[in-house]
């Protein structure tokens, strides 16, 4: 099968790469490079990385789909972040690898959010690319779990994973899985910002937790100290900072930092 990949980032590469293992790819399109770090090096997509590799063509602007002149059998999209146009969706079947139980959670941060929301498990859906977003009918969907110190990394990986397994049955008999059309309200999600990262202590211990692992990170300040906390954990109902980074400093562990505060007393938000 003739497959064109629409793709940005990293957990979409193994996705792709065992697609490419088993079909002809005859194009990727992925974001366009961009700054990166401190001295703002302009910096392919790990798809656009992922495909050089490979010596696949690279597209970084929607805009080059006309200019195909081998036309694809199917589209497979995963997290792309490029709304497609009637010229793609009208030019093969294009389908769309989304992690919510959808209608659940349309839009640009499932994961995060459904971590965010301290939800327990996510679905993993197939679904047929239209111009309303994420709004097709259904493929296949399959459950998976969110551990209570599951991350938005560890959740990306599980979605990899369940995405190979779902294209693969699929793609073998698509005539098996009928398109289902989605049931319920749906809901959406948004672009998280530097102020959702700031704690508020007022919040429950679930709740500060959930943020943490949800954006990878929660900004505050300790005995004056602006840190941000990398990871936590739960025990006995009390949060355990696990590592933590001091402004202008280098990730470290909880304990290296108290050691640094030379046994004054810690005051969170402070």
């Amino acid at each position: 099968m003739k497959l064109i990949l629409m793709g940005t980032n990293d957990f979409v590469v193994p996705v792709f790469d065992d697609l490419a293992n088993k079909h002809e790819v005859i194009g990727v399109f992925t974001r366009a490079p961009k700054p990166v770090g401190r001295k703002h090096i302009l910096t392919p997509s790990p798809v656009h990385q992922w495909a050089e590799s490979r010596g696949l063509k690279v597209y970084n602007s929607i805009k080059e789909f006309d200019s195909i002149i081998e036309k694809p059998d199917m589209i497979v999209v995963m997290s792309y972040g490029v709304i497609l146009r009637d010229n793609v969706l009208n030019s093969a079947k294009c389908i769309n690898i989304h992690p919510s139980s959808l209608p659940k959670y349309r839009g640009p941060s499932p994961i995060r959010t459904a971590i965010l929301n301290g939800d327990t498990n996510m679905d993993v859906c197939l679904m047929n690319m239209v111009a309303e977003m994420d709004a097709g009918d259904v493929y296949m969907r399959k459950n998976i779990s969110i551990d209570e110190n599951d991350n938005n990394e560890s959740i990306e990986n599980k979605v990899s994973h369940t995405a190979i397994e779902i294209l693969n049955d699929y793609m073998k008999n698509p005539e098996n899985y009928p398109p289902i059309s989605q049931a319920g309200e749906p809901t959406f999600t948004r672009k998280f910002t530097g102020e959702d990262e700031i704690i508020d202590w007022n919040k429950s211990v679930q709740d500060i937790h959930n943020q943490i692992r949800a954006l990878g990170c929660g900004r505050t300040k300790i005995n004056g100290i602006e840190v941000k906390i990398l990871e936590t954990k739960i025990e006995n109902n009390e949060l355990r900072i696990v590592r933590i980074q001091p402004a202008g400093k280098n990730p470290m562990d909880w304990k290296s930092f108290v050691n640094g505060l030379h046994g004054a007393n810690i005051k969170y938000g402070e």
